[in-house]
């Protein structure tokens, strides 16, 4: 427990073991917000009357973007407000009522944790996460905290919620890159992962990073971000700070999902920087296949003038070729692209 940065009470100054070196340093950390990423509006009346205008607007924030922010979604606010409400309080736990949950065991269901590999690797990250599975959620919820009292309810309702989204997105997409009804379901859209995102107050968030660039690695995110800024996406060579939105989701892009779509949709990078005077606590939801799933350029979308680029494969080694690469600097789907 003592390795979890929010534990670390009154710093003063960033440990050195948080101090990145110089050239992956975000240095000056503040970013104007960006209101030029996407906002696609899911209203009912507005989708019931121009569906088709929505569904290009959203094939088209994939493949420029990979990110994207919804608004008239469906979630009620106070869901939306409870869900961060316990999200926080969890982290403002007494050490005990945490401690069962910490592991540096990425095979744990329900894992607390710092830093994926925090032995290893040489500079940690200013984050502390909690990650479980949550579909189907009878068979999760029991290992999920007990305590905030309300935690399994609510996380449980919302991780429903977020889900019926996601396939619905997922279907809106099939339309938009011309796939049959329902390609994503069953075995691609099995899993379902929620992870509580906590960022403590950094003395000097120049030093430091809450999480370094990456992509996520399976069909799409959805992520709860709160009010308080700190996501930024990588566009054409520049950090664009994500604006929080009221009541907005925040949608990306996953590799597996651009490798369906034979390279047609993009996996963005991202990032997060800190806060030097409060805490930033955001709730992600993430639609990944089945471990034992093959994960393969769609056929549709493959032809003479567009062959296929990556090849194909099983997931769960995309999943641990995917961790080593990217410890090492490696962009994760280089192995995967067909020579042509």
């Amino acid at each position: 427990m003592e390795k979890l940065i929010s534990s670390r009470r009154n710093l003063k100054s960033v440990p050195e073991s948080y101090i990145l070196p110089p050239e992956i340093r975000p240095g000056n950390t503040v970013f104007p917000l960006c209101n030029i990423i996407p906002v696609i509006d899911l209203g009912g009346d507005h989708l019931a009357c121009d569906g088709a205008k929505i569904t290009d607007e959203l094939v088209k924030a994939s493949q420029e973007f990979g990110f994207f922010q919804l608004i008239n979604h469906g979630v009620s606010e106070n869901l939306m407000q409870d869900v961060l409400k316990v999200a926080n309080e969890f982290f403002q736990l007494p050490a005990d009522d945490k401690d069962r949950f910490y592991s540096e065991d990425p095979r744990q269901s329900c894992r607390l944790y710092t830093s994926i590999d925090y032995v290893q690797e040489k500079v940690h990250y200013w984050r502390d996460n909690l990650r479980h599975p949550c579909h189907p959620l009878q068979e999760h919820v029991q290992f999920w905290p007990e305590k905030p009292t309300q935690y399994r309810e609510v996380i449980g309702k919302y991780s429903i919620e977020v889900r019926r989204i996601s396939l619905f997105l997922l279907d809106l997409i099939c339309k938009g890159l011309g796939l049959e009804s329902g390609y994503f379901e069953n075995e691609l859209s099995q899993v379902q992962s929620m992870t509580i995102n906590h960022y403590p107050p950094c003395p000097d968030p120049s030093l430091t990073l809450g999480l370094p660039k990456h992509s996520d690695v399976g069909l799409l995110t959805i992520l709860l971000q709160g009010d308080i800024p700190g996501l930024q996406v990588l566009k054409d060579g520049q950090w664009l700070a994500v604006e929080p939105l009221p009541n907005a989701f925040v949608v990306n892009i996953g590799h597996v999902l651009q490798i369906i779509s034979n390279g047609r949709l993009k996996s963005a990078e991202h990032r997060v920087v800190t806060n030097p005077k409060v805490a930033r606590t955001t709730v992600g939801s993430f639609i990944l296949p089945s471990p034992d799933s093959y994960i393969e350029s769609a056929k549709a979308l493959t032809n003479n003038c567009y062959p296929q680029l990556y090849r194909t494969f099983v997931y769960k080694d995309f999943l641990h070729a995917y961790i080593a690469d990217t410890s090492n600097g490696i962009p994760p789907l280089e192995r995967y692209k067909l020579q042509h």
